[in-house]
């Protein structure tokens, strides 16, 4: 980047600024700096017409001159994405702005008990797989639905809820806990507001609410005055709403001939972007829907595909709309409410929580279509379907092992089921005659390795699964570290499914993967899972644990991780010694040091 000269950087900021912003990052590491860098670049953006808080306040960054009172509103978030996390900054950036003072915390750090001495909070909670908490927060939201869980007379709260609609069990964190805090006593102040994957808009409006709510509550009296600190324009960062095109370098095949599934391995370039990631992280697809399944659904629908359609504003083709801006590879409740009014078989399955979870499971927007016949128009149909969103995929590289690169491990979804066939939006993407994608990286700080290099890890996958440890291993090769490293990988076949077999057997042979457990679950009568693996080494598994040990979990959260989870508490309370409820705790002490870790979807 062009160096700024300082008589540039005097007419936007005064000395006494620079000097405490200086002392402020003074103990930042690189990184930091970095994430810094773009946290100021934000609040700019936050500040322009159009942004998503614009309404909050004016073009001009504002801070107040005074106020009378001004409590402290917690902001706490819950998140398995980042959208959590996402929504949960923007508020306290904007909060902040007018003045308000706000603490914004991660659930995974924080002790439920605290929550009776606080008088305001927000909770920003996304709900993950099957109506579960996040990652490392299930110990808060099992204490406060336990019988342990204190009068909250004091509180007043307000809940977002992220989910996904294409589940059953959408936003059903967030729900709960919001019933739960009015149940124990505490005050709504804003109305929850329930968000789809599309979570700008209603997260905007809701963020609107809290932040109006808060300032009346902090009897701000003064007309805030403008700040001197501004942000230097800098490069455009690559986020989800700004990608970078990354150029495909590699596409291939690591399945072996007659495996039941494909299974690629694709390696893109990020040389130039200025995209850091860690192992651990994920790299963002924003990807387009397959032609083949567009034609499908034009034929099913009788459109030819030009007819015209509205999006935010904007005119566009109905073939484009399914192609480029809409979800149509999984089915939501919206689509669903909308034909149910036309067909009560429908009306009895979404009734039922079991058998709207089994449609959801098993169908697309294909087989919507075709079961349950609606005399569509254009702009109905597409104003029912939820916007296209990035696919995440765990990265399969270490960055100092492969600079400038970052590697995936994509199995490719091209099935028959119904007669129809039926196709995945980012993995034909990725494997269509596209030269370029657009990428993003999404950081994954509830999947990393140990600080210290000397500490040994046990990993768990199944089948894709299989995509971090790759990382995690490289960056430990790479860097020299002499922690015992243990893989425990499932999948179908070993002749066709042993994803980077050459490589792992290459670590064990060098002593850098100091045991490697498989199960392949087809190659016998009886069917030989990862946590079947796991019981069998039980006693070895709980002394690695005793030797601090970090325990990672990768793959399918339905089943897999379910089980494995299961898996491991038997080990505990079985090697250990501990009952049952002892058992739990012993788990639960292990995910809040951050030393069981779980990447599951």
């Amino acid at each position: 980047m062009a160096s700024v000269p300082q008589d540039a950087i005097a007419a936007i900021v005064s000395a006494n600024d620079l000097t405490a912003l200086r002392q402020t990052v003074a103990h930042f590491d690189r990184e930091q700096l970095i994430w810094g860098s773009g946290f100021l670049a934000g609040l700019a953006e936050s500040t322009a017409p159009g942004s998503s808080f614009s309404a909050l306040h004016p073009v001009a960054a504002t801070a107040p001159a005074a106020s009378t009172h001004s409590p402290t509103w917690h902001i706490f978030y819950a998140t398995e994405t980042g959208n959590s996390r996402f929504v949960a900054e923007q508020l306290a950036a904007d909060a902040g702005m007018l003045g308000l003072t706000t603490k914004l915390q991660d659930l995974r750090d924080v002790r439920p008990k605290v929550l009776k001495n606080i008088e305001n909070a927000v909770f920003v909670l996304a709900t993950h797989g099957i109506g579960e908490a996040p990652e490392g927060s299930e110990p808060f939201f099992e204490f406060w639905t336990s019988d342990k869980a204190p009068r909250l007379e004091q509180l007043n709260f307000s809940v977002l809820a992220l989910g996904d609609s294409s589940y059953a069990d959408f936003c059903e964190i967030g729900k709960k806990f919001d019933a739960r805090l009015k149940e124990l006593g505490a005050t709504s102040v804003v109305d929850r507001a329930d968000c789809d994957l599309d979570f700008e808009s209603p997260s905007s409006a809701w963020a609107n609410q809290v932040v109006e709510h808060a300032r009346e509550s902090a009897s701000i009296i003064e007309v805030p005055r403008s700040m001197h600190l501004s942000a230097v324009p800098t490069s455009p960062a690559y986020t989800k709403q700004q990608p970078y095109s990354s150029e495909i370098l590699i596409r291939q095949a690591i399945t072996g001939r007659g495996s039941s599934k494909d299974v690629r391995h694709i390696e893109l370039d990020l040389e130039g972007s200025g995209l850091i990631y860690q192992p651990g992280d994920s790299l963002g697809i924003v990807p387009t829907n397959p032609p083949q399944l567009v034609d499908a659904l034009l034929q099913a629908t009788s459109f030819v595909g030009d007819e015209p359609v509205e999006l935010d504003g904007k005119s566009t083709t109905l073939r484009d709309a399914f192609s480029l801006y809409k979800e149509v590879t999984a089915l939501s409740r919206p689509i669903l409410d909308v034909v149910a009014k036309s067909h009560p078989t429908l009306e009895t399955i979404l009734a039922d929580r079991d058998e709207f979870s089994k449609y959801l499971e098993t169908r697309q927007l294909i087989d919507l279509l075709h079961e349950f016949r609606v005399d569509w128009q254009p702009q109905q149909l597409i104003d029912s379907l939820r916007r296209l969103t990035p696919r995440l995929y765990s990265i399969a590289s270490s960055p100092d092992a492969n600079p400038d690169e970052a590697h995936l491990t994509v199995a490719v979804v091209d099935y028959e089921r119904f007669g129809r066939q039926h196709w995945g939006s980012a993995s034909n993407f990725l494997i269509s005659d596209i030269t370029h994608a657009p990428v993003y990286i999404e950081p994954n700080d509830n999947f990393r390795l140990p600080t210290d290099g000397d500490t040994p890890i046990i990993m768990v996958g199944a089948g894709t699964g299989i995509a971090p440890y790759r990382a995690f291993v490289e960056h430990r090769r790479e860097h020299g570290q002499r922690g015992k490293n243990w893989l425990v990988f499932g999948d179908r076949n070993l002749d066709s499914d042993f994803l980077y077999q050459l490589e792992w057997l290459r670590y064990r042979k060098e002593g850098l993967l100091s045991i490697l457990d498989v199960a392949f679950s087809r190659d016998q009568s009886a069917k030989h899972y990862v946590q079947h693996r796991l019981i069998e080494k039980g006693a070895e598994i709980y002394a690695w644990l005793e030797q601090g040990a970090h325990f990672y979990v990768c793959g399918d959260s339905k089943h897999m991780a379910a089980d494995v989870h299961d898996a491991l508490l038997a080990i505990v309370q079985q090697h250990g010694g501990l009952s049952g409820e002892d058992a739990r705790d012993y788990v639960n002490d292990l995910k809040r040091t951050r030393r069981y870790q779980r990447d599951v979807y």
